[in-house]
């Protein structure tokens, strides 16, 4: 039964409709991972990639000695951003409508779709170039442009590689991270026109068949796609960083340009990029900086695009900034760093995630984006469990996304939205015979006889259903031959125990001597040193002088000094800083003596 809502009762924003888009898979994670550890070759080609990235982020990183200083901005601005987010967005369309372009907001994907569908059909073109944009990707517009007679042609390397493959993109960085050289070399020849049959897996050819394919396209097609990493809410400009120069041939050379842009990727000031065109290049490429950073601000008249349109997009946006711990998660500038230190994200790759955005990004992401709980069973509901929570991600963010608390809190959220559930029955029923010693030492005996389905190792792999789940995905040690409490109450225990005491018995005397020993060797030193005080003072010993007595006597210089020191009087009087004599507080280096200014050695 649904939840009545009365006029003025405040409402949750939605989140991106069930079924459209590419924010959820077709199956849970477990399973989904399942068929992809038994491809060995991804295992491999994730293994090289992964690894080698690492070691170049870590090494630019390694550079900067405030680098930890830039992190804490990055997070501190993106934080500020989400605190005054609706404000920005406005600010943000005034400045490019100042400037002469046109902003449209969409809800979902859906009518982001149907947006940049209008936009394109106005132009009269049936094609269109992109550069890389996860947003397009996350709505699907790529299919949609398809069922509306419109082809769109991928530009970046790795994109057009999984197109022209009728695959899916495994990383947010490098979506073809999943493919080997090999795999790419058949998959030009069979799919680009023109390919020489005799093409060989080595990188310089097989980017210059692209380039050739590429450059056709860049010089025909009227219109261009692309998303956007940064928007400025001070100036209206906007910002594409890449890698190849196909993002700076879409954004300048077509009549129209059509930007899709996720609320999020706002920044108040154009300053601001000062700090974020530092840790995105050596968080995700391991480069100093971008190859091309390319920004643009609204039309300039006779110069790149004259027809610039921005599409603001929502699609669960606001639902996931409605939650206060989950927001954090819109601070992502999809650098992919937490991707490349995920130990699951490397045995499993981003297939397995069913969702545009993979990784420990993707497991706090695509839920708060698309719920996890739209339909039963939904497969978005397995991703907060899509890690071991060992900590690399937050670790490795650039903005200090605490990506291990979110997945936990997700876990939260998950759990008291289904129910009643066997587990939640299962966690009643432990209380219930914890919270009663009787029946407690009855199951422990009762848990005995699982024993018996033990192997040879010891380890029990599978269990009974409703605990099959369990052993679905770990062993299971067997139970001990008898408990703790039998066998504290044996003969063996008995003598175990009165052995551990018999040695702390001797420990505790032990160090009893100990500390008596120390204390009388301390005691000897002391009376050593009171003898030397009566006697014949160090010559050799400095003589430091005291503040002042009581009849205003001037103080002698400390140790070291050269000059007088002066009296009541006015009377500089010469102190020495050693003593000549013995205790009879003469001195041949002064007329000071023990009455007037005492030594240190005359005070003792």
């Amino acid at each position: 039964m649904s939840t009545p809502t009365y006029l003025g009762m405040p409402a949750l924003p939605p989140r991106s409709p069930y079924g459209t888009g590419n924010l959820r898979g077709d199956r849970k994670f477990p399973a989904a991972a399942h068929d992809e550890l038994r491809n060995d070759q991804l295992r491999r080609n994730l293994g090289k990639a992964t690894h080698t990235i690492r070691a170049k982020r870590l090494a630019v990183t390694g550079e900067l000695p405030d680098w930890e200083a830039l992190r804490d901005a990055g997070s501190a601005i993106k934080t500020d951003t989400m605190n005054r987010l609706p404000e920005l967005l406005e600010q943000l369309e005034a400045k490019v409508t100042e400037a002469g372009g046109t902003v449209h907001w969409a809800r979902d994907g859906a009518e982001a779709n149907a947006i940049v569908t209008r936009l394109v059909q106005q132009t009269g073109s049936d094609e269109v170039i992109k550069v890389k944009s996860m947003a397009t990707q996350e709505i699907g517009l790529n299919e949609h442009l398809a069922e509306q007679g419109i082809k769109a042609h991928e530009t970046d390397l790795a994109e057009l590689i999984v197109q022209l493959a009728d695959d899916k993109p495994s990383h947010i960085l490098v979506p073809a991270i999943h493919r080997n050289r090999d795999e790419i070399r058949e998959i030009f020849r069979d799919r680009i026109p023109g390919v020489d049959p005799e093409l060989r897996a080595v990188p310089e050819e097989l980017a210059a068949v692209a380039r050739t394919y590429l450059r056709e396209k860049f010089l025909t097609t009227p219109v261009a796609v692309s998303g956007a990493n940064f928007g400025i809410a001070e100036t209206g400009t906007l910002s594409v960083v890449e890698s190849e120069g196909n993002g700076r041939m879409c954004l300048t050379l077509p009549d129209t340009l059509i930007t899709v842009m996720g609320i999020e990727k706002v920044l108040p000031r154009y300053a601001d990029l000062e700090v974020f065109l530092q840790l995105l290049p050596r968080s995700s490429t391991g480069e100093r900086m971008n190859p091309y950073t390319s920004m643009w601000t609204g039309v300039t008249p006779g110069d790149g695009p004259q027809n610039f349109h921005l599409v603001l997009l929502d699609n669960g946006r606001t639902a996931a900034l409605a939650d206060k711990t989950g927001r954090q998660a819109l601070n992502c500038i999809r650098c992919s760093a937490c991707l490349n230190v995920c130990p699951v994200y490397e045995r499993a790759g981003g297939h397995a995630y069913g969702s545009t955005y993979p990784g420990p990004i993707g497991a706090v992401l695509t839920p708060q984006l698309a719920g996890m709980d739209a339909a039963r069973n939904d497969p978005n509901s397995s991703l907060p469990y899509a890690s071991t929570l060992c900590g690399a991600c937050y670790d490795a963010c650039p903005v200090k996304i605490d990506i291990p608390s979110l997945l936990v809190e997700l876990r939260h959220q998950h759990t008291e939205a289904t129910g009643t559930t066997p587990e939640k029955l299962a966690m009643k029923a432990a209380a219930a015979v914890m919270g009663r010693p009787g029946v407690y030492r009855a199951a422990q005996k009762a848990a005995s006889t699982g024993r018996l389905l033990a192997g040879k190792d010891g380890r029990i792999s599978h269990l009974p259903p409703p605990f099959d789940g369990w052993s679905d995905s770990r062993d299971t040690p067997a139970p001990p031959k008898q408990t703790f409490r039998t066998w504290l109450a044996s003969p063996e225990g008995a003598n175990v125990l009165r052995a551990a005491a018999e040695e702390g018995a001797e420990a505790l005397r032990a160090a009893g001597e100990g500390a008596r020993g120390r204390t009388a060797a301390g005691s000897e030193a002391d009376l050593s040193g009171a003898a030397d005080t009566s006697g014949t003072a160090d010559s050799s010993a400095p003589a430091t002088a005291p503040a002042a007595d009581s009849s205003g006597t001037g103080v002698a210089p400390a140790a070291g000094s050269s000059g007088p020191a002066a009296d009541a009087s006015g009377t500089a009087t010469s102190v020495p800083t050693t003593s000549d004599n013995p205790a009879d507080g003469t001195s041949t280096g002064g007329t000071s003596t023990s009455g007037s200014n005492p030594t240190q050695e005359d005070q003792r």
